[in-house]
């Protein structure tokens, strides 16, 4: 499927994981050729968290799928002992379908789950390093904020910059 390809009137929107869907994030993930082994491990990990705890996991999900086959997700969940406030872990789309609007879409559907529950906060955090720079644009233009950077957080020269939207 190619970035002009996407017919957004033919997306389905799912919530819930299936166990199907751990495969599904490990190859959205790679495709993308950002994240390390580690950081892969870790989508899996959430959704396989989620499919074994269910909403006390504290893991909620996304899922954009096309002709039945997920081109992208988010995970994202409440901030233990806060009151409003939410942390995007993961919005990915198949590699293919990056800058097509997507990421954008599942954004801001996440962005309207949270605020139905009562969120008033949203972060979401990055690295600094030059490849994330795309990822970075891409929460400015969604109207996200630099709230902080953890200096060599990841690695020496690589921080942690966190980002925060006020619904």
């Amino acid at each position: 499927m190619r970035r002009d390809e996407v017919d957004f009137m033919r997306v389905t929107w799912r919530e819930g994981p299936r166990p199907s869907d751990a495969e599904r994030i490990r190859e959205i993930v790679v495709s993308s050729g950002f994240f390390s082994k580690e950081e892969i491990d870790v989508a899996v990990e959430l959704v396989q968290e989620r499919l074994g705890k269910g909403l006390v996991s504290g893991y909620y999900f996304l899922f954009a799928e096309k002709d039945d086959q997920v081109i992208g997700y988010s995970c994202f969940g409440p901030i233990p002992c806060t009151t409003e406030s939410y942390d995007i872990y993961w919005i990915a789309v198949q590699n293919d379908l990056r800058r097509s609007g997507l990421g954008r879409k599942i954004l801001e559907r996440v962005e309207q789950k949270i605020r139905e529950v009562g969120g008033k906060r949203i972060y979401v955090e990055t690295a600094s390093r030059d490849q994330y720079t795309p990822t970075r644009s891409f929460y400015m233009r969604c109207g996200y904020k630099e709230e902080a950077t953890l200096r060599d957080f990841y690695s020496p020269g690589d921080s942690k910059i966190i980002y925060l939207k006020v619904l």
